[in-house]
């Protein structure tokens, strides 16, 4: 039997030329992604009272979910929670102010009118499909930026990965 010893040199990703620093990127372009990515945005939007329930992305992109609690704790959730700058904090307070208005129009004394009912149920039906929306474009945004070349090198490099000269992973 005969036992052959090979030595291979390994560079860190700074190290690599920038062609094989090109060929590192594109074969680890999906080392982002190999967990469940999306649950912190699932968790957040739990915290806040939506159950996220499916996602698609790109062209079809779209967020399922439904309530599971009511719209406006949901929304006072969101807006005691998400910053200001958010789109899904806005997209609350927008819900807020108009479900304000609306419950605000009539005589708390007596029985709601069916008119305010319906609108009051159109007026969540319509938050739940804004903030869906927020939602997907949270999701589509955090997908982009994992799979973008800044984000592949902060894993390669956080992780301390070596590679051979032309870029393969060793």
């Amino acid at each position: 039997m005969k036992t052959i010893t090979t030595h291979t040199q390994v560079f860190t990703f700074a190290e690599l030329s920038e062609s094989a620093q090109e060929k590192a990127i594109q074969n680890l372009c999906d080392i982002n992604m190999n967990y469940e990515w999306w649950d912190s945005t699932y968790d957040d939007a739990e915290t806040a009272g939506l159950k996220l329930t499916a996602f698609d992305l790109d062209r079809n992109r779209h967020a399922e979910g439904k309530f599971i609690t009511s719209a406006r704790e949901c929304a006072e959730s969101i807006i005691g929670n998400h910053g200001d700058a958010c789109e899904t904090f806005k997209t609350a307070q927008a819900f807020l102010k108009d479900w304000r208005k609306l419950e605000d129009s009539y005589n708390h004394d007596q029985e709601m009118p069916l008119h305010i009912e319906h609108g009051l149920q159109d007026l969540e039906a319509e938050f739940l499909k804004s903030i869906l929306e927020d939602y997907s474009i949270i999701l589509q945004k955090e997908y982009e930026y994992l799979t973008s070349r800044e984000a592949v090198e902060e894993t390669i490099e956080a992780n301390d990965y070596h590679f051979t000269e032309n870029g393969e992973l060793a």
